[in-house]
């Protein structure tokens, strides 16, 4: 099953500005995530975000701040063992889009806990990332165990676009070329 814009949902987890220098291949996750977010702004995909220990690791980081319509600060790796997560997804989601960091613990603890409240979970493979790509390669191939679908930014960017006749086709395809 491809993953349609609607019932989509962009989680953008702790991409933050004390965190990322240290991700291997950083710059191409927030790159890849700045591409999700504004396919997902272009395509009323709603975009939501995680923030572990701000106070400690900053606030998202600057090229993906101003994206999600809400965020949640959160002590606890898995976003979705945070009292209020409920409040972060809207009501209507099915899909579970994912990018951030790191990949084998807020990404995988969350990416189990949306799993296991049932929400289909597409984890954008080239937008997150971790310390060592050992840990990524592991979070992914344990994701996919888990139940989570692995792909990559221009799958989900086509797939949202459904056909080349969309609206907003040629602004999406801008983003990648």
């Amino acid at each position: 099953m491809l993953v349609p814009a609607a019932g989509s949902v962009l989680l953008l987890v702790d991409l933050q500005q004390r965190l990322m220098p240290a991700i291997s291949g950083g710059d191409e996750v927030v790159a890849n995530s700045d591409r999700l977010a504004r396919a997902a702004g272009m395509m009323d995909v709603p975009i939501v975000a995680t923030e572990q220990n701000p106070a400690g690791l900053g606030p998202t980081v600057q090229a993906l701040a101003g994206y999600p319509r809400t965020v949640l600060p959160k002590t606890s790796f898995a976003a979705t063992s945070e009292p209020t997560f409920d409040t972060l997804l809207p009501p209507d989601t099915e899909h579970v889009v994912v990018a951030g960091c790191e990949a084998h613990v807020c990404v995988l603890q969350t990416v189990v806990g949306l799993r296991g409240r049932g929400y289909r979970v597409l984890l954008v493979g080239d937008a997150v990332g971790s310390r060592t790509t050992a840990n990524r390669d592991a979070a992914l191939a344990r994701a996919r165990e888990h139940g989570a679908e692995v792909l990559t930014t221009e799958m989900v960017l086509f797939e949202w676009l459904e056909h080349s006749g969309h609206p907003r086709f040629r602004d999406v395809q801008r983003l990648i070329t």
